[in-house]
Protein backbone atom coordinates (compact mmCIF):
# COMPACT_ATOMS: atom_id res chain seq x y z
CA UNK A 1 0.00 0.00 0.00
CA UNK A 2 2.70 2.51 1.00
CA UNK A 3 4.87 1.73 -2.03
CA UNK A 4 1.91 2.04 -4.39
CA UNK A 5 0.72 5.31 -2.86
CA UNK A 6 4.17 6.92 -2.97
CA UNK A 7 5.02 5.67 -6.47
CA UNK A 8 1.76 7.19 -7.74
CA UNK A 9 2.42 10.54 -6.07
CA UNK A 10 4.11 13.06 -8.36
CA UNK A 11 5.69 14.92 -5.43
CA UNK A 12 6.75 12.07 -3.18
CA UNK A 13 8.06 9.53 -5.69
CA UNK A 14 11.18 11.55 -6.48
CA UNK A 15 12.10 12.31 -2.88
CA UNK A 16 11.31 9.11 -0.97
CA UNK A 17 13.95 6.51 -0.30
CA UNK A 18 13.11 3.43 1.72
CA UNK A 19 15.15 0.96 3.72
CA UNK A 20 13.38 -2.09 5.17
CA UNK A 21 14.94 -3.97 8.08
CA UNK A 22 13.07 -6.95 9.53
CA UNK A 23 13.60 -8.70 12.83
CA UNK A 24 12.21 -12.22 13.03
CA UNK A 25 14.88 -14.43 14.66
CA UNK A 26 17.59 -12.26 13.04
CA UNK A 27 17.83 -8.66 11.87
CA UNK A 28 17.91 -8.56 8.09
CA UNK A 29 17.98 -5.72 5.58
CA UNK A 30 15.44 -6.61 2.87
CA UNK A 31 15.82 -3.28 1.04
CA UNK A 32 18.69 -0.85 1.37
CA UNK A 33 18.16 2.86 0.75
CA UNK A 34 17.27 3.70 -2.82
CA UNK A 35 14.63 5.72 -4.60
CA UNK A 36 11.27 4.03 -4.17
CA UNK A 37 10.74 3.96 -7.96
CA UNK A 38 13.69 1.55 -8.27
CA UNK A 39 12.53 -0.76 -5.50
CA UNK A 40 10.25 -3.77 -5.44
CA UNK A 41 7.75 -4.09 -2.62
CA UNK A 42 9.06 -6.71 -0.21
CA UNK A 43 6.92 -9.52 1.14
CA UNK A 44 6.82 -9.48 4.93
CA UNK A 45 5.94 -12.27 7.36
CA UNK A 46 5.90 -12.18 11.16
CA UNK A 47 7.79 -15.04 12.79
CA UNK A 48 10.29 -16.02 15.46
CA UNK A 49 12.06 -14.01 18.11
CA UNK A 50 12.22 -10.22 18.21
CA UNK A 51 15.85 -8.97 18.07
CA UNK A 52 14.67 -5.35 18.04
CA UNK A 53 17.94 -3.85 19.29
CA UNK A 54 19.90 -5.45 16.45
CA UNK A 55 17.33 -4.33 13.88
CA UNK A 56 17.05 -0.72 15.05
CA UNK A 57 20.84 -0.40 15.23
CA UNK A 58 21.17 -1.88 11.73
CA UNK A 59 18.58 0.58 10.40
CA UNK A 60 20.30 3.52 12.12
CA UNK A 61 23.71 2.45 10.75
CA UNK A 62 22.26 2.32 7.24
CA UNK A 63 20.64 5.71 7.77
CA UNK A 64 23.90 7.28 8.94
CA UNK A 65 25.70 5.83 5.92
CA UNK A 66 23.08 7.26 3.56
CA UNK A 67 23.21 10.69 5.21
CA UNK A 68 27.03 10.71 4.83
CA UNK A 69 26.63 9.93 1.12
CA UNK A 70 24.27 12.89 0.76
CA UNK A 71 26.56 15.19 2.74
CA UNK A 72 29.64 14.12 0.75
CA UNK A 73 27.78 14.99 -2.47
CA UNK A 74 26.29 18.27 -1.21
CA UNK A 75 22.72 16.98 -1.41
CA UNK A 76 20.20 18.37 1.09
CA UNK A 77 17.74 15.94 2.62
CA UNK A 78 14.67 15.83 4.81
CA UNK A 79 14.78 14.75 8.44
CA UNK A 80 14.53 10.96 8.18
CA UNK A 81 11.62 8.97 9.54
CA UNK A 82 11.69 5.53 11.09
CA UNK A 83 8.57 3.41 11.35
CA UNK A 84 9.14 0.79 14.04
CA UNK A 85 6.42 -1.88 13.97
CA UNK A 86 6.26 -4.96 16.18
CA UNK A 87 3.73 -7.55 17.24
CA UNK A 88 5.74 -8.68 20.26
CA UNK A 89 8.31 -7.90 22.88
CA UNK A 90 12.02 -7.45 22.30
CA UNK A 91 13.96 -10.64 23.00
CA UNK A 92 17.09 -8.65 23.81
CA UNK A 93 17.95 -5.54 25.79
CA UNK A 94 17.03 -2.43 23.77
CA UNK A 95 18.97 0.08 25.87
CA UNK A 96 21.57 0.75 23.18
CA UNK A 97 19.20 1.35 20.27
CA UNK A 98 16.57 3.19 22.31
CA UNK A 99 19.13 5.62 23.72
CA UNK A 100 20.48 6.10 20.21
CA UNK A 101 17.06 6.96 18.76
CA UNK A 102 16.29 9.24 21.72
CA UNK A 103 19.53 11.15 21.20
CA UNK A 104 18.84 11.54 17.48
CA UNK A 105 15.29 12.73 18.13
CA UNK A 106 16.47 15.22 20.75
CA UNK A 107 19.02 16.56 18.23
CA UNK A 108 16.32 16.80 15.51
CA UNK A 109 18.01 14.16 13.36
CA UNK A 110 15.17 11.59 13.35
CA UNK A 111 11.42 11.26 13.62
CA UNK A 112 10.15 7.90 14.80
CA UNK A 113 6.71 6.31 14.65
CA UNK A 114 6.56 3.37 17.10
CA UNK A 115 3.59 1.14 16.19
CA UNK A 116 2.36 -1.89 18.12
CA UNK A 117 0.44 -4.59 16.26
CA UNK A 118 -1.98 -6.71 18.26
CA UNK A 119 -2.26 -7.17 21.99
CA UNK A 120 1.13 -8.90 22.25
CA UNK A 121 3.06 -5.73 21.37
CA UNK A 122 4.87 -4.31 24.38
CA UNK A 123 3.92 -0.63 24.26
CA UNK A 124 6.16 0.24 27.23
CA UNK A 125 9.21 -1.04 25.39
CA UNK A 126 8.17 0.79 22.20
CA UNK A 127 7.82 4.01 24.22
CA UNK A 128 11.52 3.83 25.10
CA UNK A 129 12.39 4.65 21.48
CA UNK A 130 10.75 8.07 21.45
CA UNK A 131 10.95 10.83 24.06
CA UNK A 132 8.25 12.93 22.38
CA UNK A 133 5.84 10.59 20.59
CA UNK A 134 3.82 7.92 22.37
CA UNK A 135 3.61 4.60 20.57
CA UNK A 136 0.29 3.84 18.93
CA UNK A 137 -1.39 0.47 18.62
CA UNK A 138 -2.69 -0.45 15.18
CA UNK A 139 -6.48 -0.70 15.28
CA UNK A 140 -7.06 -4.33 14.34
CA UNK A 141 -5.19 -5.03 11.13
CA UNK A 142 -5.75 -1.63 9.50
CA UNK A 143 -2.39 -1.59 7.75
CA UNK A 144 -3.96 -0.08 4.65
CA UNK A 145 -5.27 2.93 6.62
CA UNK A 146 -1.91 3.36 8.34
CA UNK A 147 0.05 3.28 5.08
CA UNK A 148 -2.43 5.64 3.44
CA UNK A 149 -1.92 8.12 6.32
CA UNK A 150 1.85 7.63 6.13
CA UNK A 151 1.98 8.24 2.39
CA UNK A 152 -0.15 11.39 2.74
CA UNK A 153 2.25 12.59 5.44
CA UNK A 154 5.22 11.87 3.19
CA UNK A 155 3.53 13.87 0.43
CA UNK A 156 3.21 16.89 2.74
CA UNK A 157 6.89 16.70 3.58
CA UNK A 158 7.99 16.17 -0.03
CA UNK A 159 6.23 19.40 -1.03
CA UNK A 160 8.27 21.34 1.53
CA UNK A 161 11.87 22.51 1.64
CA UNK A 162 14.35 20.44 3.68
CA UNK A 163 14.53 21.94 7.16
CA UNK A 164 10.93 23.26 7.19
CA UNK A 165 8.79 22.24 10.16
CA UNK A 166 5.81 20.21 8.98
CA UNK A 167 2.74 19.53 11.11
CA UNK A 168 1.36 16.09 10.39
CA UNK A 169 -2.38 15.54 10.17
CA UNK A 170 -2.82 13.79 13.50
CA UNK A 171 -6.60 13.61 13.00
CA UNK A 172 -5.85 11.07 10.27
CA UNK A 173 -4.57 8.55 12.81
CA UNK A 174 -8.10 7.92 14.08
CA UNK A 175 -8.71 5.57 11.17
CA UNK A 176 -5.85 3.24 11.92
CA UNK A 177 -4.79 3.70 15.58
CA UNK A 178 -6.43 2.81 18.85
CA UNK A 179 -6.70 6.07 20.78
Amino acid sequence: QFFTEVKNNVYAKDSVEVCVVTFGDTADCLLDFDNIDRQTTPSLTAYGNTPMDDAVNMALDKLEKRKREYQDNGVSYYQPWMVLMTDGQPTQDISGSSSRTTEMINNRKLTIFPIGIGQGADMNELARFSPDRDPLRLNGLKFESFFEWLSQSVERVSQSIPGDKIDLDLKGIKGWAEL
